[in-house]
Formats: C-alpha cells, structure tokens, sequence
C-alpha cells in the first residue's frame, strides 16, 4: 500500500502522495455528483443591497463535486450556485464530508460560483462564531452528500488539463474618469480616484483601471474508455446576470454545464456528467463594455451568449488533451492571522450621525445610511482572525483559493508565479470575507475598497500571496 506523507508546520496540513514516481504505480480514479440546494420560494435573494424574496425558480441550484484518487489519497473540489457561503458553513460541511467519507477536511475544497440569483447562504457572514441558520445547515449537508456521492461514483479514469482564451465577455469595471467628473461616494467625498461600473459609452471616460484574465483553465476527466465523466473549469467572469424579476438562476455557470453536456454528447450517461465552473479572480471585472452604449437583452439572453461562447471554447481546447491515467495528488489547508480593517475616529463619527438622523427602528435605504451601518460593524469587529487559505496539486496544476471576491491582479500574479502550470485561483472558497483588492488599487479608492465592502487589512493580499506560493512549493 503507498504510504502517505504528513507534514505540519505554520498551521498547515499537508498530505500527499511522496513521489511522482511513486503516483505514478498506482490507479488514478475519478467520480462526480451533485445535490440540489435550491431553497423554498420566499426565501430572500442578495446581490443587491436590498434582498427581495424569491417567486420563482428558472433553474435549479447545485452543489457540484469532482472527487479525484490517486493511491490513498483523496481530493474533493465542490462548487455551489451561491452567492457565497459562511465560513462556519464551509467548516461544518468538510466536518461532514471527513466523518462520512473519511477525505481530510484539508483536501475538501468548499466555493461558490457568485450567482447574484440565489438565496442567502452567508448568515453573519463576519461573525466568526455565528450558528448555522436552517438553510446553510441544509446546504452543509447537501455539500457532504453530493461528495459520498461522488465517492460511491468513483472508477478507473484518465484525467487531462488544457487553457483556453475567451476574452470577449471580461472587462475591467473599474475606470479612471476625467477630472472634476468623479461623482460623490457615500462617505460624502470625491476622494476616489475610480468609478466602478460608469455610464456606458460615456465622454468622461479615460481608461480602465486594472487588467483582465480571459484564460478558461480547464481540468478533465473521462472513463478508462474515454466516456467524459466530469470537467472543472475556472474563469474570472464576476457574473452575467440578466434573470427575469425574482427568479432563482445558477446564472451562466448553469447554462455552461447543460452546454457542456450537449457539445460532449454526455446528456443521457449514468452517472451524470457535470461540467463545473468556478468563479476565478473577478472581483473587479464583469462582461460589461464600457466603451458602448448599452444593449437590451430578453432575460437569460445575455447569460446564455456567455455560456455558449465559453462552452464554445472549452469544447475546442478539450480536443486537444493529452490523457494520464496516473498524476500525484497533493493538497495543503492553512489559515492566516491578519487584520480586520477599523474605522478612523472621524469615518465612525460620521458614521453615527447619519444614523443618528434615522427614525426609530427604520433601516438603512441609502447608501451612506448602508455605509454608515457598516461602518458601524467594522467597528465591532476583533481586531484579528484567521481566514482559510487552500493549495492542490494535481498532476501538472496548481490550484490556489481565497474566502475573498479577488482582484484579476492577485490572479495574474498567481499564475505566473505558480510552481505548477497551469494553475488557476477559485475565490469565495471556505467563507466571504469581502473584496480583495491590492495595496494599489485600494489607494485609487472605488466601491471594491470602501470601508465595509473590504474588510481586510490593506496588506492582505500581499501576505496571502507569499503564505500560498510556501504551500505550493511544499507540495512539490
């Protein structure tokens, strides 16, 4: 039996197999499942800053499970159509996942896709002790189910990788206006230096303020006798969105994975197969064109356009895999100590007189009321926490996360840095801890950086960076 390696240090697990040669000698398997976690009807939708219920679904909501085996070692890669998910959720559904499958909880990736039409899995998102609310315990365990699944699926396979480009329908939404024309934040000031998401087409546009990543990184896996089991793909495509009022959607995550399964010819197998897309580094992009005046779109138009183009692509780019019917397995969880950001003496006065000026037991409506309760939250914030970090190694790819909507900076930067190529980042993986932009982009201010949309300390980037590049090198 091939041994397995242990190796803690700094707070993180690593565990692997020990030589690729060793990898090598053993059978790889490979099996997918999914679980529906679409909640009742009336259950409220985010996105926005004012949730509404939902009335309708269009289409299901899954959580979404490649289990890979190579040996003794095991690694799951969930994905869910969610806006984002609990750390607390994260940790009880690998809590579930390690007692009823005995996988690690470090080998159990747990993200979601950033569907802006799906019902809240967050609760107290930045309350790091916070119970679980019915529908996130549902949803935990429904992560755990479709990874046993996954696990009952599993059989002989081969496994490839490849990228493809799509850069059509991934645009920096952060853009640097002409003087004078910087509109009012809701601290009250004309202090930013960037707008997020301006008036298309306008004049008073100058440039974008941050680059794209329009690689689709692309896992795939298929029977010993080539029949397509799963695929894991990953884009830095914020969301399309598009729905028709209330409706429940997967967004264009969803309609790829139908796609998918028609190009491949896949629609009728037992088990099912899945075609998984995870949210990359998007936290400043969407696949809206600035430069132009806006088109109208029929719901669902727009997202299926998307889908088809990306499915489109990934089809034509898995043609070209060359097949393993063994790789080495490697993954490494660790959390890291930062900062959460706190308020000036004069951002939390402010804050309190605009709350001030309420009536009793109003909400919040606008956004400087929005800010200012935020604000407010920050402050009761502690001063530090430990926030998940994640590495796999599979085969030639490196996979990083974070619990963060990611800049595509922070991405770039990780591809080409990255020990293993290709490699690819999934962001809101084991909690929503806010934006994550870099040191420079906070300094050009812009929605992504304001007090209570970012939580983490300025550095925070930085410092994730460097405490991931450690994990992947010691998984080599």
């Amino acid at each position: 039996m091939l041994r397995r390696f242990l190796i803690v240090f700094a707070g993180v697990c690593v565990v692997c197999a020990p030589l690729a040669e060793a990898a090598e000698q053993v059978p790889f398997r490979a099996g997918a499942a999914k679980s529906n976690i679409t909640p009742s009807l009336g259950e409220p939708i985010i996105g926005g800053f004012h949730p509404f219920p939902a009335k309708h679904v269009h289409d299901e909501l899954w959580a979404k499970c490649l289990v890979l085996e190579s040996g003794t070692t095991r690694v799951a890669l969930v994905v869910c159509d969610l806006l984002g998910l609990s750390h607390t959720l994260c940790d009880e559904a690998r809590r579930l996942v390690q007692e009823t499958t005995e996988i690690p909880m470090s080998h159990v990736l747990v993200s979601a896709t950033h569907t802006h039409s799906a019902c809240s899995a967050l609760g107290e998102r930045y309350d790091l002790a916070a119970k679980l609310s019915p529908y996130q315990q549902f949803v935990a365990r429904r992560v755990a189910d479709a990874v046993r699944c996954a696990v009952n699926n599993l059989e002989p396979a081969k496994i490839g990788w490849t990228t493809a480009d799509v850069p059509q329908h991934v645009f920096c939404r952060r853009w640097f206006l002409k003087p004078g024309t910087m509109p009012v934040n809701p601290f009250g000031n004309t202090n930013d230096l960037v707008k997020m998401n301006p008036a298309r087409g306008s004049k008073d546009l100058v440039r974008p303020a941050g680059p794209t990543d329009p690689q689709v990184a692309i896992l795939g896996v298929q029977s010993r006798e080539g029949r397509p089991l799963a695929l894991f793909a990953n884009y830095s495509l914020h969301y399309v969105g598009g729905v028709r009022g209330a409706d429940i959607s997967a967004d264009y995550y969803g309609i790829f994975d139908a796609r998918m399964r028609e190009l491949l010819d896949a629609e009728r197998q037992s088990p099912e197969f899945l075609a998984i897309m995870s949210n990359g580094t998007s936290g400043n992009i969407n696949n809206i064109d600035f430069t132009r005046q806006g088109e109208r779109y029929a719901p669902y138009t727009r997202m299926r356009e998307v889908a088809y183009d990306v499915a489109a692509a990934v089809h034509a780019a898995y043609q070209t895999i060359e097949w393993r019917d063994q790789v080495p397995l490697g993954a490494a969880f660790e959390e890291i100590d930062l900062a959460f950001r706190r308020p000036t003496p004069e951002q939390l006065q402010w804050a309190k007189d605009t709350l001030a000026k309420l009536e009793p037991d109003a909400k919040p409506k606008t956004l400087g009321e929005i800010y200012a309760a935020r604000t407010m939250g920050v402050q009761s914030q502690p001063e530090r926490a430990r926030f998940a970090l994640q590495a796999f190694r599979i085969g030639d790819v490196g996979i990083t996360t974070f619990p963060n909507e990611v800049f595509s900076e922070i991405g770039l930067e990780l591809k080409k840095r990255n020990p293993f190529k290709p490699s690819f980042t999934v962001s809101l993986a084991h909690g929503y801890f806010g934006y994550l932009p870099t040191p420079e982009q906070h300094a050009l201010g812009g929605y992504e950086t304001w007090l209570g949309t970012s939580r983490l300390e300025i550095e925070a980037s930085v410092k994730m960076i460097d405490q991931l590049l450690r994990m992947l090198e010691s998984l080599k």
